[in-house]
């Protein structure tokens, strides 16, 4: 029995390493995702705080990390030109962190366009995907660590 035990044991192990992401141990590049999905101020200044952070930390012990912010849902405020609480960080980081990248959920533009007549105006940063949620899962498969704030 105690043989039986440790042979499922180990076959549990070797699928579970099987099946964790490894781009980061690849390619020796930190990969981080971060969400934000509330029309929160404080949370996207969180978010941008986060994405400063861990850059600084990764550059000062000199390694790469690459971060992506992903916005949908009433947190697309944080790229909209004409509501955004953060635009000016925004920005910035576009302009002087190349590591960040941020994406902007095109469901929730399209639902913004019919409820308001107009599209919305996004952040030239920001990339149009898909869906917000779809991205966070394409990154995890990938291996990034995915976090909410």
């Amino acid at each position: 029995m105690k043989n039986m035990i440790k042979t499922v044991a180990a076959v549990l192990t070797m699928m579970l390493v099987a099946v964790t992401p490894v781009k980061a141990q690849e390619d020796g590049v930190h990969y981080l995702a971060l969400q934000i999905s509330d029309n929160n101020p404080q949370k996207m200044t969180t978010v941008l705080n986060v994405a400063a952070n861990v850059t600084k930390y990764y550059e000062g012990i000199g390694e790469e990390v690459e971060i992506r912010i992903v916005a949908f849902n009433a947190g697309l405020h944080m790229f909209r030109t004409d509501t955004s609480p953060v635009l000016e960080r925004i920005t910035s980081f576009g302009q002087s962190m190349p590591n960040v990248t941020f994406a902007a959920c095109g469901n929730t533009i399209a639902g913004m366009t019919r409820k308001e007549g107009t599209p919305p105006p996004i952040s030239e940063y920001a990339e149009v995907v898909h869906a917000g949620v779809v991205e966070l899962m394409k990154l995890n498969e990938e291996g990034w660590t995915i976090i909410r704030p």
